[in-house]
C-alpha cells in the first residue's frame, strides 16, 4: 500500500484558474522559470509499466466481450476492421497530445479539469469537469451492467432451473462488491498488485471466449455478415458504431493516470501509451474478430452468453469477467472518490477510522446510485454510444486538439494550426451527428424494454 501525500504547492503566478490540492497521491512539480529548473517535492515511485496496465485494463475490461456485436454487427468485416485501427490510431494520437500537456507552463496537471482551466480559465473548468464526470459516469453504470450480466450468466449456467433471479438482483450484487472493493482500496495508486489480477482475469474470459467461439466457427454453417437494415438505418447504425469504436480506446482521464508517475512523467505516460496501443490491443482485437467470425450479424453484446462449451469453463469465464469490472470500475471511478475526499479533506489508510468512515458513506453512496441506474436501463449497445457521443468526442478529440493548438499555437507551422483545426471541426460533427444516433436508438429500444428489464 502507498501512503498518501498532499503537498503544499507554489502558486504559478502565471495561471488562468486556481485549483485544489489533491488528497490522493500525486507528483508536484514547481518551476523557478523553466521545466528544467523543476524541483520535486515528495518521492513519486509510480513506473510507467503500472500506468500502462493501468489503460491495457481498460481497454480489454470486460467490455470487450460485446464489440462483436455492437461494433462489428454494424459496419461489418472491412468496416469494422478498418474502423478499429483508425480508431486506435486517432486515439493514440489524441492521448499522446494531452499527455504533452501535463506538465505544461513548468507545474503537473493531476486532472483534466486543471489542464483546461489552464489553458482556458474557470469556465471551461467547470465545462471539462462535467464532461468529464457524466462520461465515467456513464462508464461506471456499464461496468455495473455488465458486471451484473456476468453474475446473472454464471448464476443460470450453475442452476438451469431457477427462473426467478432478474438481472437487476445481479446488478445490485455487482454494486455492493463494487463497494467493498472501493472502500478498501484508497486511489489510484494503490491499486498495484490488483492491476496483476486484473490482467490474468482478462486473460481467462477473453482466451475462454475466443477459444470456445473459434470452436463453434468451425462446426456452425456458413454464416450471414451482410448488414442489415434499410438505407436510414444503416446509417445511423454505423455512426453509433463509430462512437462505441472510440470508447474502446479511451479513458478520458489521462492526465489522473500520468499524474502517479515518477519523472520524467511525459516520457513515462508515452511509454505507457505505446504499451496499451501495441501489446495492450491485441487480445481486444482477438476477441472481438473470432465472436464475429463464429457468429457474424447474430453476435451478441455479451459473448460469453452465445458460446458452447463445458459449464464449468463458462462460469470461470464469467466470474473472471465479474471481478475484471469490479477492478475495471474503480479504475474509472477513481477521479469522482478523489474528488470528494479533496473537496471534504479526508486521506489516510484503508483502516483509519475517519478515512474509512467517509470512504463507506461517500464512496458508497455513490455506488448506489450508479447500481440503481444501471439497473434501471441496462441497454449496454445505446450506453456505449451515448457516452461517445456526449464526453468521449469532446473530451479526448475535440478539447484534446484544441487545447494543444492554444498551448502550442507559437511553435507550430501553419500547416501544423490547420490540421488541428479540421480534426477539431471533424469531431465537432462527428459528435453531434453521433448523438442523434444514439438518441435515435435509445428512442426506439424504449418502446421494446421497460425499466428494470431483465435482458
Amino acid at each position: 500500500m502507498v501512503a498518501d501525500n498532499r503537498f503544499d504547492v507554489e502558486k504559478d503566478k502565471s495561471s488562468a484558474a486556481e485549483f485544489p490540492q489533491s488528497a490522493h497521491q500525486i507528483g508536484v512539480v514547481i518551476c523557478c522559470s523553466s521545466c528544467a529548473n523543476a524541483a520535486y517535492l515528495g518521492e513519486i515511485t509510480d513506473h510507467w509499466f503500472q500506468a500502462a496496465f493501468v489503460l491495457t485494463t481498460g481497454v480489454n475490461s470486460v467490455f470487450v466481450l460485446g464489440y462483436s456485436g455492437t461494433v462489428m454487427v454494424p459496419l461489418g468485416w472491412t468496416g469494422g476492421v478498418v474502423g478499429l485501427v483508425l480508431a486506435a490510431v486517432a486515439s493514440l494520437y489524441a492521448n499522446m497530445l494531452v499527455a504533452k500537456l501535463h506538465d505544461y507552463r513548468g507545474k503537473r496537471h493531476i486532472r483534466y479539469r486543471d489542464l483546461a482551466g489552464e489553458i482556458y480559465g474557470e469556465k471551461a473548468y467547470l465545462i471539462t469537469w462535467i464532461l468529464q464526470y457524466v462520461n465515467l459516469f456513464m462508464i461506471n453504470i456499464g461496468f455495473l451492467i455488465m458486471g451484473g450480466a456476468s453474475l446473472k450468466a454464471c448464476y443460470f449456467l450453475l442452476f438451469p432451473e431457477d427462473h426467478s433471479m432478474k438481472l437487476p438482483y445481479f446488478t445490485g450484487m455487482a454494486g455492493f462488491v463494487c463497494i467493498l472493493f472501493a472502500i478498501s482500496t484508497p486511489n489510484l495508486s494503490s491499486l498495484r498488485v490488483w492491476l496483476g489480477c486484473s490482467t490474468i482475469l482478462s486473460l481467462i474470459y477473453i482466451v475462454v471466449a475466443s477459444g470456445l467461439a473459434a470452436q463453434d466457427a468451425i462446426k456452425l454453417p456458413p454464416r450471414d455478415y451482410s448488414i442489415h437494415g434499410t438505407t436510414t438505418e444503416k446509417i445511423f447504425e454505423i455512426i453509433g458504431a463509430s462512437s462505441s469504436l472510440l470508447f474502446a480506446f479511451n479513458t478520458g482521464m489521462v492526465p489522473e493516470i500520468q499524474a502517479t508517475l515518477r519523472e520524467p512523467c511525459v516520457e513515462n505516460m508515452l511509454k505507457a501509451l505505446y504499451f496499451q496501443f501495441t501489446v495492450g490491443t491485441v487480445p481486444m482485437f482477438a476477441v472481438t474478430f473470432i465472436g464475429y467470425w463464429a457468429y457474424g450479424s447474430s453476435a451478441p453484446s455479451y459473448l460469453l452468453s452465445s458460446v458452447s462449451g463445458p459449464v464449468w469453463v463458462k462460469a470461470s469465464a464469467n466470474i473472471a469477467a465479474f471481478l475484471q469490472s469490479v477492478i475495471s470500475l474503480h479504475i474509472f471511478a477513481s477521479p469522482a472518490y478523489e474528488y470528494m475526499d479533496t473537496k471534504f479533506g479526508v486521506s489516510g489508510g484503508v483502516f483509519e477510522l475517519k478515512s474509512l468512515s467517509f470512504r463507506t458513506a461517500a464512496r458508497g453512496g455513490y455506488l448506489a446510485i450508479s447500481s440503481l441506474v444501471a439497473a434501471l436501463l441496462p441497454f449496454l449497445g445505446d450506453f456505449q454510444s451515448l457516452t461517445g457521443a456526449l464526453s468521449t468526442f469532446p473530451l479526448t478529440f475535440i478539447l484534446a486538439n484544441h487545447m494543444y493548438l492554444m498551448a502550442k499555437k507559437e511553435e507550430m507551422s501553419s500547416s501544423q494550426q490547420i490540421w488541428h483545426k479540421f480534426n477539431v471541426v471533424f469531431f465537432c460533427l462527428m459528435s453531434v451527428a453521433a448523438t442523434v444516433a444514439a438518441i435515435r436508438l435509445i428512442a426506439g429500444d424504449s418502446s421494446k424494454f421497460s425499466v428494470f428489464a431483465d435482458l
